[in-house]
């Protein structure tokens, strides 16, 4: 990712960049010279102290660009209160007990949860980045932790998760205060930072397949691609089972929302994952409609269960559910230490190796959104490298662990946010736009709830598509690379687990380098995070 963008110098320091803002901010102005030597009109001065607060006039830009282009970004990245809140992520059902993976949270709660780490998270990028950037739970961290840390009854609940995330957001504070991300980041092979990002994009593809039943399971190859096949009359086009919508339905619709936000992406719609969603949840009932009338009881049962309820429900469960509750019960691993073999050592093994993967997927994320967002509308200094970067990651850090308390899991800068850029969006403003508009969002969470997993499945595949990206950036003309990447993405995605992918491609990247005469190329950092993960898979389960 951006390892092929110059890293930050030595003198982009937290401290140096306040001093230079605050130069910055109490020089006089200097007059603008015209080529020829003459000195033309003074920079035009602030229309009002919002103005002078977020420099919208001295960067060329005006409140109605800046309005437009935080709306746009809201466009953009809204899908995410429906997918981190719904069946996609913490109110998943688990596809090997049939049950919730998280008893007793609901979709009000979490999409209350998600949407207070968005507002928190961008309004610290508008007040203390004052970037136009926008920020919110990551895709990938929360698939993650759902279905690697709380899946496979690991004894691990959704309150020691938060911990988790707090821990890490802690953690990206001090790397980013002390100027140690650099050396965890260095630590990193480059096969294996391209691989993580291919890797979380196709286990999250995975999931939307999985949700949708596109991807089905079968006793002899364990998965398989739906059958279409209507004249076979056990295929039935909805049935309601393990207590989600079944059958030909859900699976269609996912697959013809994908191809949707493919067509509208090639036409650069503004906001083509949520019209994405949108249009499926339509087709989702407009079929169920038809089925209804012909008859399927399925299609009944769909009706059946829909029900509005008044949008404060929402803000109590989440009151009962979520907030607070990596103090209150965060600390309790009883359900883990209860498991056989699982101990006190195997628990701070687990801790730091969980942490690390966390950090890890959060860091590359975050510098290579903001290398590209910020590419987009020239927001990068002489250098090439984003203005103000250590105060956005300072921004993207504390708003983790904001999100923590609120019930959340990481909150990261959207790469949706490049879609405000482009719209014209240079500075805080946009941020603070996109921030109300989600504190808007909060009380739609009874319309939100409606939209089935089969309309939010696409919005999963298409993430997918759009973070295999990296994968042409491995070098695959050298085997090394080849075999170290390779094995990053496969044991994320067969494996069905992240970290353990993080872990099986870092380990092999070690043996490769010791067994082909290149020992001293492994540095100690590299060494130690190594270890670490060979302790995971030798002392955890």
């Amino acid at each position: 990712m951006e390892d092929e963008i110059k890293q930050p110098a030595p003198s982009d320091s937290p401290e140096n960049e306040a001093v230079a803002a605050e130069t910055e901010a109490t020089a006089a102005p200097a007059p603008a010279i015209d080529s020829g030597g003459g000195e033309l009109s003074p920079e035009p001065k602030p229309k009002n102290r919002v103005d002078k607060f977020f420099g919208i006039t001295k960067s060329g830009s005006n409140f109605k660009t800046e309005i437009v282009a935080g709306i746009t970004t809201f466009m953009s990245m809204v899908y995410i209160l429906l997918v981190n809140a719904g069946s996609g992520m913490f109110t998943a059902i688990s596809p090997i007990t049939g049950e919730q993976i998280i008893p007793g949270l609901s979709f009000g709660a979490m999409y209350i949860a998600t949407a207070i780490g968005a507002v928190a998270g961008t309004m610290f990028m508008a007040l203390i980045a004052r970037m136009p950037l926008a920020q919110a739970s990551g895709m990938g961290i929360n698939a993650f932790i759902v279905w690697t840390l709380l899946l496979n009854n690991t004894g691990l609940t959704y309150a020691n998760c938060m911990l988790f995330t707090l821990i890490e957001g802690a953690i990206f504070v001090i790397l980013t205060v002390t100027g140690l991300r650099k050396k965890i980041f260095e630590a990193i092979p480059k096969a294996v930072r391209y691989a993580i990002p291919v890797g979380i994009g196709l286990f999250i593809a995975f999931i939307g397949m999985q949700n949708a039943g596109i991807i089905v399971g079968n006793g002899s190859t364990l998965v398989s691609f739906k059958s279409f096949n209507i004249l076979d009359k056990d295929n039935l086009f909805a049935v309601m089972a393990d207590n989600k919508v079944q059958g030909i339905l859900p699976a269609l619709v996912a697959i013809i929302g994908v191809l949707a936000i493919a067509v509208m992406s090639k036409k650069k719609v503004k906001g083509a994952i949520l019209w994405g969603i949108l249009g499926s949840a339509a087709l989702y009932y407009i079929m169920a409609a038809i089925g209804m009338g012909a008859g399927v009881e399925g299609c009944k049962e769909i009706f059946k269960s829909v029900s509005v309820e008044n949008p404060f429900t929402a803000f109590k469960a989440w009151g009962t559910e979520s907030a607070g509750k990596v103090f209150t019960e965060g600390f309790n691993f009883s359900s883990y230490l209860g498991i056989p073999g699982n101990n006190a050592g195997t628990l701070i093994v687990l801790l730091l190796t969980t942490a690390l993967s966390m950090c890890m997927i959060d860091m590359f994320d975050t510098l290579g959104t903001l290398y590209g967002a910020c590419s987009k509308g020239n927001l990068l200094d002489n250098e090439g490298k984003p203005v103000r970067m250590e105060r956005m990651l300072l921004s993207d850090a504390i708003a983790t662990c904001v999100g923590a308390v609120a019930g959340t899991s990481t909150v990261t800068t959207f790469v949706e946010s490049s879609a405000g850029v482009s719209a014209g969006g240079k500075t805080g403003f946009t941020a603070l736009v996109t921030a109300i508009c989600f504190f808007a969002a909060m009380f739609l969470s009874p319309i939100a709830q409606l939209i089935p997993s089969a309309a939010t499945a696409p919005a999963l595949i298409w993430v997918g598509v759009l973070m295999m990206t990296s994968i042409t950036k491995i070098d695959w003309s050298d085997v090394a690379a080849a075999a170290v990447g390779f094995v990053t993405f496969a044991v994320m995605l067969l494996g069905y687990s992240i970290s353990k992918g993080i872990g099986a491609g870092m380990i092999a990247y070690v043996v490769i380098q010791v067994c082909t005469g290149k020992i001293k190329e492994i540095s100690i950092p590299t060494w130690v995070i190594s270890i670490l993960f060979l302790a995971m898979f030798v002392l955890t389960n």
